[in-house]
């Protein structure tokens, strides 16, 4: 039906003053006895639109006022004092009743009711500012990428390697559950690929081998891990930013990383500053003053023997015990970049003993080329690495792990035609989403989160 969005009739003054058609979903409402006032919502803007009935122009109002009915709305845009705009109505046709049981009311409801509507909470505030903030940042990744000639690559979900080495992969089967095969052998030769398949960890090795023949690419898509982990930070399903480029070392896509980061919090600055003054009133005092800090000061760069040497001697009492070789807890990066530094921090040249088998190795045989880059609040939000592009020196790596090298024999063959330098990382979108709007749990960024034992 043929109807305004409420974002532009609250942005646009040529509006005011002409007849409008509006519809939306009534947020609020309040009835008196010669007039009635309802807060339309259409999903396009934070702020509501007030909606003007006039009971010598309507007199019967009552279908209009329960929370959550939708409502097409004809009337003339004024302007309001208060509001800014709002509409004198002249007719109200109800598209949609609510009935009293409608779980969103007046009451300000807590993040954990909300995660249990999750097809509901969208329409809350909250959720209409996270989700517009996360669509701009997506929108501002693309356009990163894209003014600076990097070519967008869609990688598999469906794969038969293990990026990470680590197992943590979701199966993908057509058989399910059988005791019909003596041996996993036996059972994988007789499914869909003849072969084991699971969903993709990571993009990172399809676009390894998409840099060999573009320079610079980047993929933007769903990975999944299957971590037991219940934490604020881990869902089995999330979004991955991950760009690979040719000819670079390690400080090269430190820029890189330092300069998206920087790119896409300006764009939500810019363009969601409703939403940011929302999250800074109810989620995170001084979150805009964060945001321009981090945008005009230059990030740290601290390596990884320095940082335990500042773990050791911090006067906290951590959970987890600090030593060279240990891998970094979220207690650890968040005291790095809270306490010590008070911005994000990429910490570089990690043991070799706890990063992934695809990371070049330093001189010194102990360390990799590998970053992570650690924000306040959030801790870990980028995993990034020069990739190892001497063939024997990945085989050997290959080799301690123990991991089956014909499952990667595509991989190995780009170090024997032509190998280069060269450079990429991962981006979690969730956790920038959440250090950008001050949200906590990465469960209240995503519109349905996977979970260890939940799936709605």
């Amino acid at each position: 039906m043929k109807h305004i969005d409420i974002q532009v009739l609250r942005t646009d003054a040529a509006y005011i003053g002409k007849e409008v058609v509006v519809c939306g979903w009534v947020r609020t409402s309040r009835d008196s006895k010669n007039v009635a006032f309802l807060e339309l919502n259409d999903g396009t803007s934070l702020k509501h639109l007030q909606i003007v009935l006039d009971k010598e122009i309507l007199p019967e109002v009552s279908a209009f006022m329960p929370i959550g009915t939708s409502l097409k709305v004809e009337g003339t845009l004024v302007a309001s004092e208060r509001n800014g705009v709002e509409v004198n109505a002249k007719a109200v046709t109800v598209l949609g009743t609510c009935p009293g049981e409608y779980p969103l009311q007046k009451k300000r409801h807590t993040l954990e009711f909300l995660r249990t509507i999750p097809h509901l909470r969208v329409r809350t505030n909250t959720f209409n500012a996270i989700f517009r903030v996360r669509s701009v940042m997506a929108n501002a990744i693309h356009r990163y990428f894209r003014e600076r000639g990097y070519v967008y690559v869609n990688t598999p979900l469906i794969t038969a390697s293990d990026c990470e080495g680590a197992g943590e992969m979701f199966k993908v089967t057509t058989i399910g559950y059988s005791e019909d095969y003596k041996s996993a052998e036996e059972y994988y030769a007789d499914d869909f690929f003849g072969q084991r398949a699971g969903l993709s960890v990571s993009g990172q090795l399809e676009g390894e081998m998409a840099a060999m023949a573009f320079g610079k690419i980047y993929t933007f898509g769903p990975s999944f891990r299957a971590e037991n982990s219940n934490t604020p930070r881990h869902v089995a399903e999330f979004w991955h930013v991950e760009p690979e480029v040719a000819f670079a070392e390690l400080g090269d896509i430190i820029e890189i990383a330092e300069e998206m980061i920087k790119y896409i919090i300006s764009a939500a600055m810019e363009e969601c500053p409703e939403e940011l003054e929302f999250f800074e009133k109810f989620f995170e005092p001084g979150l805009r003053d964060k945001l321009k800090s981090v945008v005009e000061n230059d990030f740290k760069v601290l390596d990884y023997t320095e940082a335990i040497a500042i773990l050791e001697k911090a006067d906290a009492d951590f959970k987890y015990p600090v030593s060279w070789g240990c891998d970094l807890q979220t207690e650890h990066e968040r005291y790095i970049t809270e306490q010590v530094f008070k911005k994000p921090v990429f910490v570089t040249n990690y043991p070799k003993d706890i990063k992934s088998f695809y990371m070049k190795q330093n001189p010194d045989g102990k360390t990799v080329a590998a970053t992570d880059l650690l924000v306040p609040g959030v801790g870990e939000i980028i995993g990034c690495s020069e990739r190892e592009a001497d063939l024997d020196k990945l085989l050997a790596a290959m080799n301690e792990r123990g991991m089956n090298l014909e499952d990667y024999a595509d991989y190995l063959d780009l170090r024997r035609f032509g190998s280069v330098p060269h450079s990429g990382f991962g981006l979690g979108f969730e956790r920038i989403i959440m250090y950008v709007t001050g949200t906590a749990n990465i469960r209240d960024v995503q519109l349905f989160p996977r979970t260890v034992g939940g799936i709605r």
